[in-house]
């Protein structure tokens, strides 16, 4: 009998083959084919044949397809849904993975640890700590927590969750450690910002005898990088070095190598790794381009990108996304035009996160009409896609135009994410959208799958501060379920400014220099509420503590493009080559506001105990005020057109002012984008309705 079934099973088996070689090497035709072939022959209802047309298609990327073989199947082990599962994962749905989790568990068949593994994967994806500890209880029932793949991603799903500490206490319950164990703490500590703790750690694991891998090691140096510790990193590099690792044979390990040097600011040793590198990936490229962008060389950073495209390896579209993240940050539409003129010519500028970084850059750039059309324009989108076009909206003014937009994501069938709320929120609060943002807070606070973050409380206490509602504001951060960060105080803070509440002002300043004492934006923001109340003593002594501990604020800049080149001003600037012609135009224009609209400087917002005119002279030098002064100067003012400025600080009271008069004597249209949102003065009025 076994001799007459040997070719039916041999048959099945090359089949199987086949469709295991197709998914490893994503050849999605072939598996149709070997999929139709498996049906000619009489195995389309197989259970070992279907579970590997699910992982073909899956790895293949048609989950609809995955989908179809699963729902037909006669017969289904946990091979079936465990596959199907992954799948969904691999392709970005977590939340399909979850549902099918509990589907198997009510159909009551048992989860393998391989079910367990891929669900907590999807629980740290989500960031719903809930679920995460219900699927651990179930691990532990079942006696699965102690293998080592399901107690690895229990550690790293804790360690996604914010929950450092519970990672950690089980990274010591587990009964066997391994190298991933060590790798899966290392990674949760560095993702949590402790750096120092990751460093202690790195050494915890040479102690304990393992050898440090890829992983371990582009780990620690990312690690390094964001806490600055440039001496700690090359210590690391040192001992890639002696220890004979290939440094410059490991693309991900160059990479962070050149990623740590740039984040400290030296560029001569990222440049001098990058110039070892023998073969030369998209990675370390990529890192070297965006170290120079981000440290204000620009134009190495173009050059450098022009080199890549004439490189025969090819521009990919984190490389593409970068450089228009990169411009989109510095406004720089000509460059980020022409970067959009490559990007339709290379195969990876029809990847979906280049859409995406197109349509942000123009919205950054203030061109709401450009990124529109994109946007309706792009083949296919996913909740990144709405999301940056929502956030467009919100930073506009838009705040009703966002909330529409985000109901017709919903409608589309793209499921909301956190950011994606923190995104209509922030909309509502850009707007006044009061009611509309309670709304929204609530239905997210409902939501199974999302959990309200530090940044969604910030959006609501923005909310009921622009209404002043600021006793309502403080109690919601003492009795939100999060630990309350600098962020949300510095919020309520700046709400008290606005409607000058000092006696709750001080309170939370208090909190402020308690969390975060070396931070100077504090200290700025707590003088400069005693200054608006007349408290010059108070006010003083904030800002001797300040220089006594060596802070200083970051210096506020403007920038205007005027014929194609980019003009950088500072407050006070007197290094342009036509600044005398700026001050004469500028005093010229406030001449006639004077005589038009009876404007007078808001001499409060000078915040300096001095006299009245020297409070004049150091309004009238701010950096957007000059901006202005050369872009009118280069294409005059009796014309409708739009002039568009950029701030890296927020817009202070007596530029809004001055500018909104300016728009009323004048035929131009003000665009100003400053840090937190975008200004449109017109005809003596601003989108933002005086509150920013």
């Amino acid at each position: 009998m076994t001799r007459f079934l040997s070719p039916f099973w041999s048959s099945r088996q090359r089949l199987a083959n086949l469709l295991r070689y197709c998914s490893k090497n994503s050849l999605l035709d072939q598996g149709v084919q070997v999929h139709a072939a498996s049906l000619k022959t009489g195995f389309g209802f197989d259970l070992m044949l279907s579970n590997d047309l699910i992982d073909m298609y899956a790895k293949c990327g048609v989950m609809g397809n995955a989908s179809l073989v699963f729902d037909r199947m006669t017969e289904r082990n946990v091979v079936s849904w465990t596959a199907l599962m992954c799948g969904h994962l691999q392709n970005g749905n977590a939340r399909a993975t979850l549902s099918l989790f509990f589907q198997m568990v009510v159909s009551c068949l048992k989860p393998n640890e391989y079910t367990f593994s891929t669900n907590f994967k999807a629980c740290g994806i989500l960031n719903v700590l809930e679920i995460g500890v219900q699927i651990h209880c179930m691990s532990i029932l079942s006696g699965f927590d102690s293998v080592p793949v399901v107690g690895n991603s229990i550690v790293d799903m804790y360690s996604k969750c914010g929950r450092i500490n519970e990672a950690a206490a089980m990274f010591h319950a587990l009964p066997v450690k391994n190298l991933i164990s060590w790798n899966t703490m290392l990674a949760g500590y560095t993702i949590a910002g402790q750096g120092e703790k990751a460093l202690l750690w790195f050494n915890r694991i040479l102690e304990n005898g393992q050898i440090p891998d890829e992983y371990t090691l582009t780990t620690m140096l990312k690690a390094c990088s964001r806490l600055g510790k440039v001496r700690e990193g090359s210590v690391i590099h040192g001992f890639l070095i002696t220890s004979g690792f290939p440094c410059s044979g490991k693309a991900a390990i160059a990479g962070s190598l050149i990623d740590l040097y740039v984040k400290c600011g030296n560029l001569a040793a990222a440049r001098t790794v990058f110039n070892q590198i023998g073969e030369k990936n998209v990675i370390s490229w990529s890192a070297l381009i965006l170290g120079y962008a981000q440290g204000g060389n620009l134009a190495e950073a173009v050059e450098l990108f022009m080199q890549l495209q004439n490189n025969s390896m090819g521009v990919d579209g984190f490389v593409l996304s970068s450089m228009m993240g990169v411009f989109a940050d510095f406004a720089l539409v000509e460059q980020g035009k022409q970067i959009h003129a490559y990007a339709v010519k290379v195969p990876s500028g029809l990847e979906i996160s280049v859409s995406n970084s197109i349509v942000d850059m123009y919205l950054k750039c203030g061109l709401l009409d450009e990124a529109e059309r994109l946007f309706n324009e792009m083949p296919t989108r996913n909740v990144v896609s709405w999301t940056v076009m929502i956030t467009g909206y919100g930073k506009h003014g838009f705040g009703e135009e966002a909330i529409r937009l985000f109901n017709q994501m919903q409608l589309s069938n793209i499921e909301p994410d956190g950011v994606s709320y923190l995104a209509t929120l922030s909309a509502c609060s850009h707007s006044g959208l009061i009611k509309e943002g309670e709304e929204y807070f609530s239905q997210l606070c409902r939501n199974r799958w999302i959990k309200p973050g530090i940044e969604h409380y910030a959006c609501m206490v923005d909310l009921l501060g622009r209404d002043g509602r600021l006793k309502e504001a403080k109690d919601l951060i003492e009795s939100m379920p999060l630990k309350p960060n600098v962020g949300i105080w510095q919020t309520l803070l700046s709400a008290c400014k606005v409607h000058g509440n000092l006696q709750l002002g001080k309170e939370v300043g208090k909190n402020l220099l308690t969390l975060d004492g070396e931070n100077p934006v504090n200290y700025v923001m707590i003088s400069n509420i005693y200054a608006e109340a007349g408290y010059w003593k108070e006010c003083e002594q904030v800002r001797e503590l300040a220089q006594a501990k060596g802070l200083r604020k970051e210096a506020g800049r403007s920038w205007v493009e005027v014929d194609k080149v980019v003009h950088f001003f500072y407050g006070g600037d007197n290094t342009h080559p036509m600044i005398e012609k700026i001050h004469e135009l500028l005093k010229e224009m406030e001449q006639r506001m004077k005589e038009e609209l009876g404007y007078t400087h808001e001499v409060k917002f000078a915040l300096r105990d001095i006299d009245e005119e020297s409070k004049v002279e150091n309004l009238r030098v701010h950096s957007e005020k000059l901006a202005i002064g050369l872009a009118l100067l280069h294409g005059g003012w009796d014309e409708p057109r739009v002039i568009r400025i950029f701030k890296n600080l927020r817009i202070c009271g007596d530029c809004h002012d001055f500018i909104k008069c300016l728009s009323k004597v004048v035929k131009v249209v003000f665009v100003v984008r400053d840090a937190n949102r975008f200004h449109q003065f017109k005809d003596g009025l601003c989108s933002c309705r005086d509150y920013w």
